[in-house]
């Protein structure tokens, strides 16, 4: 398991270097766990109890419309924390869904512990601001590219960005990411197929 925290190390230096007694107080504090493809880790109508981070596999976090339509609002990326961050900071009732669309091994420490360890760790509250601030940027992008970008100009920047979900995940939550439909998204490719994507 040494290599998922090794993973999550390189994921928290590029913000701030880790002195030793704080990488064996992560050590201990946050647990590998395995989800298979199609888990629901943490469930809307909850609180999230957990802070996660992914050391491998692909999520997403989505909930669900007045029409009951999924509406997929955040996509792993690459190794990264991913969370329902306002519910978990705020101990807060979620409307979102954590899914796993791949099979995932995760490093997750609970709220309980993570307030423990913010009492004696050197760098955890500067990395966990540096994180959260990372968290609140990618939303505010996404909102301006929906509000200010072509379908067209929104699936090739995303793809720019991230070749990797695009290579591993289902492509009617990458439509439903990027706020338009599946079959729009499927003529964009210049794909031979698609179904049939409620339009978000």
């Amino acid at each position: 398991m040494e290599q998922y925290y090794n993973t999550l190390f390189e994921y928290i230096s590029r913000m701030i270097t880790l002195p030793e007694a704080d990488r064996a107080s992560v050590r201990r504090s946050f647990k590998p766990v395995f989800f298979p493809k199609g888990t629901i880790v943490e469930k809307a109508g909850d609180v999230p109890g957990y802070h996660n981070f992914i050391a491998s596999g692909f999520m997403r976090n989505y909930h669900l419309d007045a029409d009951n339509n999924e509406i997929t609002t955040d996509l792993n990326d690459g190794p990264r924390f991913f969370t329902s961050y306002f519910h978990f900071v705020n101990r807060s009732v979620s409307n979102e869904n954590l899914h796993c669309i791949t099979d995932c091994t995760l490093l997750r420490i609970s709220r309980d512990d993570a307030d423990a360890t913010a009492r004696t760790s050197l760098t955890q509250k500067d990395y966990t601001i540096g994180i959260l601030q990372e968290h609140l940027q990618k939303d505010k992008d996404r909102i301006n590219d929906m509000a200010n970008l072509t379908a067209e100009a929104r699936y090739a920047k995303f793809v720019q960005a991230n070749a990797n979900i695009v290579r591993n995940v289902p492509l009617k939550y990458i439509a439903s990411y990027l706020g338009i439909t599946q079959r729009h998204l499927s003529r964009l490719r210049g794909d031979s197929q698609a179904d049939t994507f409620t339009p978000q």
